[in-house]
C-alpha cells in the first residue's frame, strides 16, 4: 500500500499501537539516526510524527495501516 504526506496511519511499537501522520516519503536511501534506511520508488520509507508526542519514526509501508481521518 502507498501512503502520501498527510495520511493518518498507525503502527505497532514496543509501547503498543501508535498513530501519526506521514511527514515525508523517502524514495532514496536515507541516513536516519545513524542508520541507513533503504528506500526506493518500489519500497519507500515513510517519516511519521506521532499524534501524542513529538517522536518521529521511519517505517516501510508494510507495517503501516491507513486510518480514517
Amino acid at each position: 500500500m502507498r501512503f502520501r504526506v498527510g495520511d493518518h496511519v498507525s503502527w505497532n511499537s514496543e509501547a503498543g499501537r501508535v498513530r501519526g501522520r506521514v511527514l515525508r516519503v523517502h524514495t532514496l536511501d536515507v541516513d536516519w539516526k545513524g542508520y541507513i534506511h533503504h528506500a526506493s520508488e518500489a519500497e519507500p520509507q515513510y517519516e511519521i510524527k506521532s499524534d501524542k508526542t513529538d517522536h518521529v519514526a521511519m517505517h516501510k509501508g508494510g507495517v503501516l495501516r491507513r486510518l480514517r481521518s
